[in-house]
């Protein structure tokens, strides 16, 4: 499931792409989910560990990649830690849910992402409030800001 805290969070990562730099590891970047995350969100292309081919900046490095893959990544492959997701955008969304579909996520968010119109299962920690939609979403963070 995925739980989210709202607002400042102590020990949560703020800045993901410098942890991102000093933590990811090559495997990452080839493990299909990664590859799905990278073709859907940046719309580009894994060729190998080191080599990304981008429509738009052509061959680029892990290093290159949007913020919001690389907090994606991080949340799947770093379980220790707590990661400020106001770094992806509407578009990560799913993802995040994908990523907690078998095993507890919490994120970190200064923001109220748009989980979509479908149903999904959330846990607000602020408030320990299960909502399944972004109405019940909206309503359960009003208070955490």
């Amino acid at each position: 499931m995925l739980n989210v805290y709202f607002g400042d969070m102590p020990g949560a990562i703020f800045n993901t792409a410098v942890y991102f730099k000093n933590t990811y590891r090559d495997s990452w970047i080839t493990n299909p989910l990664s590859v799905q995350m990278i073709k859907d969100v940046d719309k580009s292309d894994v060729v190998s560990e080191s080599v990304i081919e981008s429509p738009v900046l052509g061959s680029i490095t892990p290093l290159a990649l949007s913020g919001g893959v690389k907090t994606l990544m991080l949340v799947k492959f770093d379980r220790e830690h707590v990661f400020n997701a106001s770094t992806c955008g509407d578009n990560c969304a799913k993802w995040l849910l994908k990523i907690a579909e078998n095993h507890k996520v919490v994120i970190n968010l200064h923001h109220v992402m748009d989980f979509g119109k479908g149903p999904f299962k959330i846990k607000v920690l602020n408030n320990g409030k299960t909502v399944s939609n972004m109405d019940e979403l909206l309503t359960a963070t009003v208070d955490c800001f």
